[in-house]
């Protein structure tokens, strides 16, 4: 009775987490992309800038760097793009994949045990889903000063 009980708050627990994450209006996402957009374009310049002290840059050297950055980032762009089916496809045949999955596990086990199994999953789940932000959030710099000279 208790592995029940804590089996529908797990998957009550993860409703109300996932209804949390899609209340998200496209005026939303639309706003942050700007919003990162804008922050990418400063770090660009920022570094572009830093480049043109640390190495005694000329104007026409900028021009020339700058140039090269835009070529680099339009070619990404367009392997990007062009791998973007491809990415499609097997993320539609790992969906097939894992309803089969399901699928299976239901046939095999009872609806109990079904339920468990789908809590705990859901459970591990949320917690890679975390474990990938901690990892990104220790990517980001925590200081961005200048190292001191000694």
């Amino acid at each position: 009775m208790k592995k029940l009980v804590l089996a529908i708050a797990f998957i009550g627990i993860g409703g109300f987490a996932m209804a949390q994450q899609t209340n998200t209006t496209p005026q939303d996402k639309q706003a942050r992309r700007a919003e990162m957009q804008q922050k990418m374009q400063q770090k660009q310049q920022e570094h572009m800038d830093q480049m043109q002290k640390d190495l005694n840059l000329n104007q026409s050297q900028v021009a020339q760097i700058k140039a090269l950055h835009e070529k680099r980032k339009s070619e990404m762009k367009a392997d990007f793009d062009k791998n973007k089916e491809v990415r499609q496809a097997k993320m539609e045949d790992m969906k097939a994949k894992r309803a089969q999955m399901d699928a299976d596990m239901k046939k095999i086990l009872t609806p109990d045990q079904y339920n468990k199994w789908q809590a705990d999953r859901n459970a591990k789940m949320e917690q890679r889903k975390t474990a990938m932000k901690d990892r990104k959030m220790m990517r980001k710099p925590m200081n961005t000063a200048a190292p001191e000279a000694k």
